[in-house]
């Protein structure tokens, strides 16, 4: 028995020498090691004192949510509709269950979790509708391809890791990964087919693997293949003395799964023309496949090759329609089209302001639609139309492209002419044209979905806080939220200025209202911090109107619109005025 515990550094110099002793200088210890202080044991969980109680703080309603994907994402009404409602029910029973823990008349047991199968083509906005949604909300999100998992699991990943990516992407917040978004990908590869031998045992494989995550189990965060894993747990063990279990719940995880499902339509298809005949009525050809996608049952996903524990973890369905060249015209067209706003960052990157043509944007949606890629074939004829001008205008002077039908049909010789005789008198029309229709567009979405916008902002959304806000998002391309909480910030910061005035001076300053919307604007304008801007405009100020109070008395003033276009002007005017007094 040790009467004293060595430190761990003596420890490993008498152990060195021993072994140096024994086997020569070659063998030396690699590890630090520590001898526990206490008993060593195996921490299996924070006890409850020790975790911090964190609640979901979560209050979105359906019909916001899907509102602010009605900004973003164009058609899928359906798929929006049942997305927003089942998401926000989820969460928000997360945070009712977590309100009323501990009552025994609240158990959860037997409680049915609203996980989601996603039917569509590629390229429909499936991956991206999930991405919108996990943000909005603030929880983390991964995604994963069922084709990539095997029975026995596949080097560098499983399910399980998707669990485990939850906390990186929370930077190791086990109680908020526990709330996030698996999105697996091409779930249909995985359905077992009816003439198959082999392969289709390790489908089924997989579906009994998911079936436990997509329910509820305890997922261990240290893991063999896990190098990053094992040596945070050696690192605990370094400091601790102790051996650190940690698992991830999976019990209010929501798992979303998609697949193209290209067979299903057939099966569908067979069904509802037999009963059909049954009933006597007349058959119809229908060659719209969303149609009979949106009539599919637990029984036709488990005749595609799905087992029925798997199906029944399933219980939410929605059907994503095919894009015709009118949606793909409407995404390009979108304020907040992730397409055309990449490119316009891309030419921003060197200076130059992009603009795009309506007829510009229906010419690259017709040209995306021949591809039969849905959406993701508009990336590919946008970076086609404008590769030359991208590489070529960063050599030259030219500061602002509008992208016009003539560039998408023909960008060799339209860069010709635009290198040779550089922007023409008509080429300007166009492009202050299409400038001012995008603040007109803006403005009547903002005056439209005024009702939508969170209270705190609509003071700003009239007068001249409504123009700044427009011209501020169409000069920079930012979004439009993100204008509103820098405005907003703005504001407050004033209000912050003027109890600073008085805390340092005793004098009360107050800002009338065109005067803040005049510093807003000289701010957004000079690009410089407004706080900043109010000490250099009102240096003398505090000097200046001490002189006014000890002639007057009088102790607090009003700065107007003259004050902020003419600080000295406005100030003597009033040191003027007191001594005539």
């Amino acid at each position: 028995m040790f009467n004293k515990i060595p430190d761990p550094k003596e420890l490993e110099k008498e152990l060195n020498e021993y072994l140096a002793k024994k086997y020569g200088s070659k063998i030396k210890l690699a590890m630090p090691l520590v001898i526990p202080q206490k008993d060593e044991g195996v921490i299996e969980k924070e006890s409850k004192s020790q975790r911090k109680s964190r609640k979901i703080r979560f209050d979105l309603k359906p019909e916001e949510l899907e509102a602010y994907l009605n900004e973003f994402i164009v058609k899928q009404d359906d798929a929006k509709e049942v997305l927003a409602t089942k998401i926000c029910t989820h969460f928000n029973r997360i945070k009712y269950w977590e309100e009323h823990k501990g009552k025994e008349k609240y158990d959860r047991v037997g409680m049915i979790k609203s996980n989601i199968i996603m039917i569509g083509p590629t390229g429909v906005g499936k991956t991206y509708l999930i991405k919108l949604i996990a943000k909005r909300i603030g929880v983390p999100f991964v995604k994963g391809d069922a084709t990539k998992f095997s029975e026995t699991g596949y080097v560098g990943g499983d399910v399980e890791d998707l669990v485990r990516d939850l906390l990186q992407e929370t930077n190791g917040d086990i109680e908020l990964a526990q709330c996030g978004i698996i999105y697996i990908d091409e779930i249909d590869k995985i359905a077992s087919g009816n003439n198959v031998v082999g392969i289709d045992v390790s489908r089924t494989g997989v579906q009994r693997g998911l079936l436990k995550p997509m329910e509820e189990t305890e997922v261990d965060l240290k893991v063999p293949h896990d190098i990053v894993s094992q040596m945070e747990a050696m690192e605990h063990f370094r400091k601790t003395g102790k051996k650190e279990k940690r698992t991830v719940n999976t019990k209010n995880i929501l798992f979303i799964v998609s697949g193209a499902f290209n067979a299903l339509t057939e099966i569908i298809e067979k069904r509802v023309n037999r009963q059909s005949i049954g009933f006597g009525a007349d058959l119809k050809q229908n060659d719209d496949e969303t149609d009979y996608l949106k009539m599919v049952t637990s029984k036709d996903l488990m005749q595609y090759g799905f087992e029925s524990e798997f199906i029944g973890r399933l219980p939410v369905l929605t059907v994503f329609s095919k894009l015709d060249v009118s949606d793909l015209y409407q995404i390009l067209k979108n304020r907040n089209s992730e397409v055309i706003n990449g490119k316009k960052w891309d030419f921003k990157a060197y200076g130059i302001d992009l603009r795009f043509e309506d007829k510009a944007l229906y010419k690259l949606a017709e040209r995306a639609f021949e591809q039969n890629t849905g959406a993701r074939g508009l990336v590919s004829v946008v970076e086609k139309a404008l590769m030359k001008f991208e590489k070529k205008l960063p050599s030259t002077t030219i500061k602002r492209l509008l992208v016009t039908k003539e560039i998408v049909d023909n960008p060799e010789r339209e860069i010709e002419l635009l290198l040779k005789g550089g922007e023409g008198k008509d080429e300007k029309a166009r492009y202050n044209k299409v400038i001012r229709e995008e603040k007109t567009e803006l403005k009547k979405y903002i005056k439209k979905q005024k009702s939508n916008f969170p209270e705190r902002f609509i003071p700003f959304l009239k007068g001249t806080r409504l123009h700044l806000i427009v011209e501020r998002v169409v000069k920079t391309g930012i979004e439009l939220g993100v204008v509103l909480e820098e405005i907003l910030s703005m504001d407050e910061t004033v209000r912050k200025y003027e109890k600073t005035f008085f805390k340092e001076s005793g004098i009360k300053i107050s800002f009338e209202e065109r005067a803040v919307d005049q510093l807003l604007e000289m701010a957004l304008e000079e690009e410089t911090p407004i706080d900043e801007l109010c000490n250099v405009i009102f240096k003398n100020y505090q000097q200046g109107l001490k002189l006014v109070k000890e002639k007057t008395g009088k102790n607090g003033f009003m700065i107007t619109k003259e004050a902020i276009r003419n600080p000295e002007g406005f100030l003597n005017k009033l040191i003027k005025e007191s001594y005539e007094n």
